[in-house]
């Protein structure tokens, strides 16, 4: 029976152990992992192989805070493909204080249905 190598050692990050997976195309066309410990470790194999994804954290220019810059991140995991595409978005963006840890920054960027929050508070800078 002949299998296919798709992915060789690369480490596991659903728990933290850090498993070394494997992942195969098996001769019957069923796709198998190896290395993992948990399930967690399938399913992370499967995720990174059909539909890879990864979260961004980043800053944006914030205006008339406390802080010259507002740290900010995806709601959730975009598409690995579009990572540097969504950069080019957030960097773009200058935005106003006050703002709350949570906010909305960029709302659906790049069609993905998912949005650019701020990480953090920022109060708006006391007027002297």
């Amino acid at each position: 029976m002949s299998r296919e190598l798709i992915k060789e050692k690369f480490t596991c990050v659903s728990c933290p152990r850090g498993c070394k997976l494997s992942v195969f195309k098996e001769e019957s066309g069923e796709i198998t992992v190896t290395g993992n410990l948990c399930k967690g470790g399938e399913l992370y194999a499967m995720q990174e192989i059909k539909d890879p994804r990864r979260n961004i954290s980043s800053t944006v220019i914030i205006e008339g805070g406390v802080l010259p810059s507002l740290p900010v991140k995806t709601s959730s995991p975009i598409p690995k493909a579009l990572i540097f595409d969504v950069m080019k978005e957030i960097n773009t963006v200058k935005t106003q204080a006050p703002k709350k840890m949570g906010d909305v920054i960029i709302e659906n960027v790049l069609n993905t249905g998912i949005d650019i929050v701020a990480s953090r508070t920022c109060r708006k800078a006391e007027q002297r």
